[in-house]
């Protein structure tokens, strides 16, 4: 981690592993020795309802919660770009699944990265992917973590029954590393 503190916003739609990709941050961080805070939060449906968490990273103490404008936003759809696209500070980064946002108009005061998860995930083999993909272009876009230290936590919470997703996640991370170097 380069910078001092990381403050990321991920949104999409329930089912779509917004908590997950949140959760897999916030753990790598804990690994790291960093401070970290991962707070989810839900619409009033789960699968298919709107979903989003906040991921603090830092170096030093933490000493709000709360996210009320962050570095990174991964937006994993249109609404949750329109809804969190103005959280994002000057200069800061957004990802987008482009596969589920069709021409919009960016904020010109921000890098985006508008890659088209879905079709990656498709490609995979898996569309739940989606938001491997993301956190792989997340990776690559900040360099937060190694995907080494991503794929080091997919091995301790991918275990029992869920540890046959482990070698389909980190292809999916791959390739979203890939996409936002490309």
């Amino acid at each position: 981690m380069n910078k001092t503190t990381e403050k990321l916003i991920v949104a999409g739609f329930g089912g779509q592993g917004v908590m997950l990709l949140g959760q897999i941050i916030s753990y790598t961080a804990t690994e790291a020795s960093l401070n970290t805070v991962w707070i989810p939060s839900y619409g009033p449906e789960t699968r298919g309802g709107t979903a989003n968490c906040s991921v603090i990273v830092s170096k030093e103490s933490i000493n709000s919660p709360v996210v009320s404008e962050c570095d990174t936003l991964i937006a994993l759809n249109e609404p949750s770009l329109k809804k969190f696209e103005s959280k994002v500070r000057q200069g800061g980064t957004i990802i987008v699944n482009a596969g589920l946002v069709k021409e919009y108009s960016y904020r010109d005061d921000v890098t985006v990265y508008p890659v088209d998860a879905s079709k990656i995930a498709l490609e995979i083999g898996n569309l739940k992917t989606v938001n491997m993909v993301a956190l792989g272009v997340y990776l690559g876009a900040t360099g937060l973590f190694t995907s080494d230290a991503i794929e080091k936590t997919f091995e301790k919470i991918f275990t029992g029954s869920k540890e046959k997703l482990i070698d389909i996640n980190k292809q999916a991370l791959k390739s979203g590393i890939e996409a936002a170097q490309a």
